[in-house]
């Protein structure tokens, strides 16, 4: 029998390997900035065209490579960073498996420029699919370049599998801002088809912070800082204010590397327990120092994963730590010894909304002239007041009897909060349960209305139509708004500026990281333009996909936002008008997001109750 085991050749065992380093050109960025890193680089420049399908090229002032050291680390195993196997449970460095440039090398084109600060000329290695297609000196500056184009090109099927340029540049500049958040003491730049997206000088940690994710982030950060034996947390949290419905800023690092953890991030979350909702996540920068030799980071290719030796005493020293930086800020809430409890409202009025008093005015009543009364059919004229200084006779004591005196009766004042009994009226044909439902009669029964849901479903209709008719409602404002986002918020807001000019939005953009609102839609209210953006980049972030739908994934987003929220209290014109909006959409049975608006009740239904 012939032998049927053989080595692989090495350009298809690199094919295999970048399956598990390579999985998309944010891959690649991750790899190139962290060799950066580890090179000693003080000054980092990315620079990626279409995505990172075309070009993606990192440039450093490292400490370079001398001729042979450039051919050398692309072959398989290749490294500087480790010698021995002891080495991979003392590691100071990031890429240390000798894997990453084979394995970019064997799917794209790479060309590298390198040289050490001592050298007098550098070397140019160019490499197409693990094949070296030329070798010479060059002069270049100190560091290294390395470009690597035309990723996938020779497998077009993993190629066909990336998705549209925006998403995947979305992945390169979360790779770009784990690593740049990390490492706030090396000055980053980051270009896009040309345009700058990012430049990070030197600075620290809370500056980086604030650069990468915009100047409002600023006022958001609580230190959070604990030094001990085992481990040292350092960083940054969100007030409990700025929780989020999407799990966003949310950076852990291990010895300056990004890693994710579950069991970390239910420490943070137990810390922030009662001061937030349960369904918003708390935002937080925490940085984790702790003996190298206690955490294994080689259980996964791409080292975000990572195994903790103590990870139960980990999980309550960062617990404690945050708990301990919102209470030294004053975050937390606190008991006031000096607050007087008697001028707090009645627990049992909390949820009553005030009744506004009524004043009524006959503006054609005249006192100096005689009328005639109508109920009675009398005249009406001023009271005669000759001896009006009996009143003031004393009275003698003999004769003082109660008997004879009337109190007039306690003048009835209005109530300041309406009953539960009178927010039924007997000519009311709808009413509002629990704050939440509308219920309404219908000929076969009754009828039970989410009020969310359904206004939820009147706005979606409602924009998609002022999309397709491209004649949104606008209400100018009286004073133009100035908003801070990021540099990529300001870049996806430019690319919705048309679809938010068809709902009514009136945009100008300032700079790279200000906004100002001249116009909104007629049914916003100013106060509520952040939170309405906010949640619109969210979406815009986690929805797209390569065949988006800008209309309606916005049109979902401002619907979520705007409409009325369970617990608000309805008046009885406004309730009929939401239910006769919601029977006048195309579709009244669900809502956007494929949830049921309303449910029925018939007649014999009810009658079962009572048998």
């Amino acid at each position: 029998m012939a032998d049927i085991i053989k080595l692989l050749p090495d350009h298809v065992a690199n094919q295999i390997a970048a399956g598990e380093v390579v999985q998309r050109p944010a891959s690649v960025v991750k790899e190139l900035l962290e060799n950066a890193i580890d090179a000693g680089a003080s000054k980092v420049k990315l620079i990626v065209k279409e995505g990172g399908k075309t070009l993606i090229q990192v440039v450093d002032d490292g400490i370079g490579m001398s001729e042979t050291d450039a051919r050398l680390s692309f072959e398989r195993h290749a490294t500087s960073k480790i010698s021995t196997a002891e080495d991979l449970f003392n590691l100071n460095t990031k890429g240390f498996r000798g894997e990453a440039l084979a394995s970019i090398a064997a799917i794209a084109h790479v060309d590298l420029q390198t040289k050490p600060e001592q050298a007098e000329i550098g070397t140019h290695l160019k490499i197409e699919g693990s094949k070296v297609v030329s070798q010479e000196v060059a002069v270049t500056p100190k560091g290294t370049s390395i470009s690597v184009k035309n990723l996938f090109f020779n497998i077009p099927a993993r190629r066909n599998f990336l998705k549209s340029n925006q998403v995947e540049l979305r992945h390169i500049t979360d790779e770009f801002q784990r690593v740049a958040l990390v490492h706030p003491s090396v000055a980053f730049q980051f270009y896009n088809n040309g345009s700058e997206l990012f430049n990070l000088p030197n600075e620290s940690f809370r500056q980086r912070v604030v650069h990468i994710f915009g100047n409002r982030m600023n006022e958001r950060l609580v230190p959070v800082q604990e030094d001990t034996d085992v481990v040292k947390v350092s960083g940054f949290i969100c007030k409990p204010e700025f929780a989020k419905k999407s799990r966003g800023e949310q950076f852990f690092f291990a010895n300056g590397r990004f890693i994710k953890s579950p069991y970390l991030h239910h420490a943070v979350v137990a810390a922030f327990e009662g001061l937030i909702k349960s369904d918003t996540h708390p935002g937080y920068f925490i940085n984790i120092e702790v003996a190298p030799a206690s955490i294994d980071i080689n259980i996964h290719p791409t080292k975000t994963e990572v195994k903790f030796d103590d990870e139960n005493t980990l999980y309550a020293i960062l617990r404690s730590a945050i708990k301990h930086g919102l209470g030294q800020f004053n975050v937390v809430p606190t008991l006031d010894f000096d607050h007087d409890g008697n001028l707090d409202t009645p627990y049992t009025y909390r949820e009553k909304a005030a009744i506004l008093p009524k004043v009524t005015v006959d503006s054609r009543f005249n006192p100096f002239e005689t009328v005639v009364n109508k109920k009675q059919g009398v005249p009406y004229k001023k009271q005669d007041v000759t001896g009006w200084e009996n009143l003031y006779t004393e009275v003698d004591d003999k004769n003082d009897s109660f008997s004879s005196v009337h109190f007039e009766s306690e003048l009835d004042a209005p109530e300041i909060f309406e009953s539960e009994e009178e927010t039924i009226e007997s000519s009311q044909t709808t009413f509002q349960l629990q704050r939440k439902y509308i219920v309404t009669t219908i000929k076969s029964g009754m009828l039970f209305i989410d009020q969310n849901r359904a206004h939820r479903r009147i706005l979606y209709e409602r924009f998609l139509e002022n999309e397709q008719v491209k004649e949104g409602i606008s209400q100018q404002l009286l004073f133009p708004l100035e908003l801070q986002f990021s540099t990529n918020e300001v870049e996806i807001l430019k690319k919705l500026s048309k679809e938010l000019s068809l709902l009514g939005f009136a945009v100008d953009f300032v700079n790279n990281e200000q906004v100002t609102i001249t116009g909104i839609p007629n049914i916003m209210t100013e106060s509520s333009i952040g939170t309405v953006l906010d949640d619109l980049l969210k979406g815009y972030e986690q929805e797209q996909t390569g065949h988006l739908v800008l209309p309606v994934l916005m049109a979902k987003t401002l619907c979520r936002s705007l409409s009325v929220k369970n617990g608000q209290l309805l008046q009885s014109d406004a309730q009929i008008a939401l239910v006769n909006d919601l029977f006048g959409c195309k579709e009244s049975k669900l809502d956007p997001f494929k949830k049921v608006i309303y449910i029925t009740m018939g007649v014999e239904a009810i009658e079962n109750k009572f048998m």
